[in-house]
């Protein structure tokens, strides 16, 4: 339990500063949404991402692992809908999904998602279980 706890409160911290860092990433500021948001992320990521990874292995295989980061980036941005949607808390990637898929979406999604694995990692070095 203890693991579980400080694995969304690292990635709660990792979306706080993602935030700061990429201003089209936003969330309503309330620091229980973002505990709800890191809590989603981890869902998604540890029950939908391993399906996923595993069905995509042949597609990931023959990109030499550059699928892995289109996988990362749906995932990414499934999480945003859901929580926009299911559990009606505000995060958005460049206004999506409130408005419309564009360039613009996409390319923030894919900078947010590769920011957010190195903060990820980056902080969980420093909070140990």
């Amino acid at each position: 339990m203890k693991g579980i706890v400080l694995s969304i409160a690292a990635t709660a911290i990792a979306f706080a500063i993602l935030t700061m860092i990429l201003p089209q990433v936003k969330y309503d500021g309330d620091p229980v949404h973002l505990v709800v948001i890191a809590a989603l992320f981890g869902v998604v990521n540890g029950l939908v991402k391993p399906v996923v990874k595993l069905l995509s292995f042949p597609i990931n295989f023959l990109t030499m692992g550059l699928f892995g980061l289109a996988v990362n980036v749906i995932l990414f941005m499934g999480v945003a809908y859901l929580s926009d949607r299911v559990v009606n808390v505000q995060f958005s990637i460049a206004g999506w999904p409130g408005h419309g898929l564009t360039f613009d979406v996409i390319g923030t999604a894919i900078v947010a998602s590769i920011v957010l694995g190195v903060l990820t990692a980056v902080v969980g070095l420093v909070v140990k279980d």
